[in-house]
């Protein structure tokens, strides 16, 4: 059974940071892209970077470029997002989600296996 934990979410002021962190178990992690999404009420899921099973190629939507960071432990079978500078539109619930595609995953659809989300809500 495949299991995703986000963890790390919180309160933050703007232009504060903040680390995300997703374990998953229940596949061998180093074969499944992983990925970071964030949704508010009403809205669409939305892409906020993803990182290969190898830790290279790191993508980002160019909302968060420069400002955020995923990269991936291996051997603890986690992913995190660090998240610099934090603006108050990025207050949302963040979710990680693996997928076993190695092309450009930018999508919810891309995706089988989801977290429950964390809460990242930033005061302006």
């Amino acid at each position: 059974q495949v299991q995703v934990m986000e963890s790390g979410g919180g309160l933050v002021q703007a232009g504060g940071s903040l680390r995300l962190s997703c374990a998953a178990s229940g596949r061998t992690f180093r074969y499944y892209t992983m990925g970071w999404f964030r949704q508010t009420p009403g809205k669409e899921r939305e892409f906020v970077a993803f990182i290969t099973g190898s830790g290279g190629s790191p993508y980002y939507a160019d909302s968060v470029k420069g400002r955020f960071t995923i990269n991936r432990g291996n051997a603890k079978d986690t992913v995190y997002l660090q998240m610099n500078s934090l603006k108050a539109e990025a207050t949302a619930v963040y979710y990680c989600s693996m997928t076993p595609l190695i092309r450009i995953a930018r999508t919810a659809r891309d995706y089988d296996y989801w977290g429950q989300g964390t809460q990242v809500t930033v005061s302006s």
